[in-house]
């Protein structure tokens, strides 16, 4: 795998900034702070997605929603470039799966789901999210991490990386399955039908001889109760015929009772009938009356209104409108009589306050006496004018309101009366009706009853031709021979269940024998397979370490020719020793052994870079096939000075070091970046990374 590009939008210190990569030695150059390690930081997330930590604050820009890194990278001649984004959701962080692709060229590879593209970027490119963390990428301040842990730990973590512990593993699961076998096989080697084998057989043998015995008596048995069945349908065949005259005689019983409570109940119901028609009769003649009293009164109230002068034959509703008339005169004369009032109470007014007046109210002339006692004269003599038209008017009232209140009295009666006489005579037609419907079924209820006294003679005389001695005897035989055919039948519903008991007694025998059959072949099998486990886990447990002696050999080659080429001739040779932890020691052309923790810092230095390189070309051989292909390294010159040439010689190191196709390498140092094939400068202004390519 080579990384050829990395885009960062909003990527710590990175507003929107474009690296390019090339084969070789690469290196990222700049002062502290300036975006450096960014880079690596989003190649990791591009690539895996997962945080180094619990979230992404390390990662996104404080002052952006959304980030985004895409990173092109080629393998096997092959163009990839894959898409990561993040997104501020209220005060945390996420990722934004709708950025997230992977393409071969311009074709959609896996997108949005995770799985996905892990899966398909470990197919392509063989690294997976442990791999690249612990070989690929040595991240700042942990070079020196596998060569401080514990000899233990060292062993375990980077047996998994070997894919050693797997062994260990399959070592430890195969105890489950052999303890499981063995735990089965205990529970056959106690299993009672295993132990008893040869009992049963003689408990089946036994059983087989019981059956043989039982089916012969089951046969003669059958032919019993054959014959007691033949009876006992002869039984009840006669009994049958004798039942169902009797059922005949009960059924004209049955009838002769019902005949006698129809003929009562006709009995009663024409004397009800009579009854009801006595009362229709009276309730008729009642009606009848009252209508006579009703058409009476009507007549009397239109004589009274023909002596007011009134027509009674005319419509109701012309004779209210008459009276209404009536009203409308009164309030008209009540009208004159209130003004005639009026005009008196003002005469009387003028008469009273006249003798004291001189002058004309209205034209203010002086008034004479002369003329004062003619206008009194006149105003007297019109006053008792409007006295006797006021009197006139209100006799006139009084008798047209006397007149209208005879009137609207007898025309309220007679509204009052007319519904009811059609009412009256509506009931009276009904009635009559419903008398004449009672004569008619009075009449039929006579007719029944003729016909119901003569079928209960004939009824009585069916029943007394039946014998109910011949019944009984019939019964007794019948009784008799059910017995007989129940205790055969009971005795061979015995014999059978016996037969069946015995039939699924031998079946569960047959079972348990051919059950413990199975377990006898199932505990031999289970044996060999003990012993196949037991031979396999010796195997897992014998091949882990010396696989382990293999990978350290391998391991020590690959270190001591890294590490001789960074000391060079210019340094003392450093002669690395690995043990079975994968321990490194270090032993001096005197021949004495020295820890790590005993070297220089540029020594401890330079050695781990050396161990992380072969380890990296160890693990990734014997993951994927092929060697390490790319090296990213943050800040790698830690205890390294340019005094003594160590800086230089590393850096001359990396520059020739051609096994590994691709390194990337951040520093701070313009003493290693000057070795680069390829320098990437790093600045920056108001908070904001600058990229510029030097060469």
């Amino acid at each position: 795998m080579r990384i050829e590009l990395v885009q960062l939008e909003n990527i710590r210190s990175h507003v929107k900034s474009t690296v390019p990569f090339t084969r070789g030695f690469n290196c990222l150059v700049g002062g502290l702070g300036c975006g450096k390690s960014s880079v690596l930081y989003a190649i990791d997330f591009a690539l895996f997605g997962d945080p180094l930590g619990r979230s992404y604050n390390y990662l996104l820009r404080e002052d952006a929603e959304t980030g985004k890194v895409t990173v092109q990278f080629s393998q096997n001649g092959k163009s990839y470039t894959i898409s990561r984004g993040l997104k501020r959701r209220g005060k945390g962080i996420s990722q934004d799966f709708d950025q997230l692709k992977l393409l071969e060229g311009e074709k959609l590879v896996a997108s949005v789901k995770s799985e996905a593209v892990a899966e398909q970027l470990k197919a392509i490119t063989g690294l997976d999210k442990d791999v690249f963390r612990e070989i690929v990428w040595v991240r700042q301040e942990r070079l020196k991490e596998l060569l401080d842990a514990k000899p233990r730990e060292r062993q375990k973590r980077l047996d998994e990386l070997f894919g050693l512990s797997d062994y260990e593993k399959a070592w430890s699961n195969l105890a489950g399955y052999q303890r499981e076998y063995e735990g089965e096989k205990r529970a056959y080697e106690k299993d009672p039908d295993v132990i008893g084998m040869e009992k049963l057989n003689m408990e089946y043998n036994q059983t087989a001889e019981e059956f043989s015995r039982l089916e012969i008596e089951l046969q003669g048995i059958a032919k019993k109760l054959e014959e007691a069945r033949k009876t006992l349908e002869e039984a009840d065949l006669k009994l049958k015929e004798l039942e169902e005259i009797r059922n005949l005689t009960e059924e004209l019983k049955r009838k002769e009772a019902q005949l006698q409570v129809n003929l009562t109940n006709i009995e009663d119901a024409s004397a009800v009938l009579a009854g009801k028609i006595e009362e229709k009769k009276n309730l008729i003649e009642n009606f009848k009356q009252r209508l006579s009293t009703a058409e009476k009164q009507v007549e009397s109230y239109k004589a009274r209104l023909k002596e007011i002068g009134i027509s009674p034959d005319q419509p109701a509703e012309t004779l209210r409108r008459y009276l209404a008339s009536f009203d409308d005169q009164i309030a008209s004369m009540r009208g004159e009589k209130e003004a005639a009032l009026k005009t008196v109470r003002t005469n009387q007014n003028r008469i009273s306050s006249l003798p004291m007046e001189n002058r004309c109210p209205l034209c203010l002339q002086q008034l004479t006496e002369e003329y004062k006692n003619n206008l009194l004269q006149r105003m007297r003599k019109e006053n008792e004018e409007k006295q006797k038209t006021i009197m006139q008017l209100q006799h006139e009232i009084e008798e047209l309101q006397r007149i209208r209140n005879i009137a609207d009295l007898a025309l309220s009666n007679m509204q009052t009366l007319t519904p009811k006489i059609k009412e009256l005579k509506l009931r009276i037609n009904e009635e009559s009706e419903a008398l004449a419907n009672l004569l008619k079924e009075f009449d039929e209820k006579q007719r029944l009853e003729k016909e119901l006294r003569v079928q209960l003679d004939a009824v009585r005389i069916e029943i007394s031709k039946f014998d109910v001695s011949e019944l009984e005897k019939a019964r007794i035989h019948r009784e008799q021979a059910f017995k007989h055919f129940y205790q055969i039948e009971s005795d061979l519903k015995t014999k059978e269940n016996r037969k069946r008991d015995l039939a699924k007694r031998l079946e569960e025998i047959k079972d348990r024998i051919d059950q413990a059959q199975q377990k006898v072949e199932r505990m031999e099998k289970i044996v060999k397979a003990i012993e196949v486990i037991g031979g396999i886990r010796d195997a897992y447990r014998s091949i882990q370490p010396k696989l382990r002696s293999e990978f350290v050999k391998i391991l020590r080659n690959f270190v001591q020719q890294v590490l001789d080429s960074l000391v060079g001739g210019e340094g003392p040779l450093l002669n690395v020793i690995i043990d079975e932890t994968y321990t490194p020691y270090v032993k001096s052309e005197s021949g004495v052994e020295r820890e790590v923790s005993n070297l220089s810092g540029g020594e401890r230095t330079l050695l781990a870079f050396a161990y992380r390189l072969g380890l990296g070309q160890l693990i990734m051989q014997s993951r994927t096939g092929h060697g390490l292909s790319m090296l990213l390294l943050d800040e790698p010159t830690e205890s390294l000075g340019r005094e003594d040439g160590s800086i230089d010689r590393l850096a001359e190191a990396i520059s020739k070091f051609k096994a590994i196709e691709q390194i990337i390498a951040v520093t701070h140092s313009e003493a290693f970046a000057e070795k680069a094939e390829h320098v990437v400068r790093l600045e920056k202004e108001a908070g904001v990374s600058k990229i510029s390519i030097e060469r």
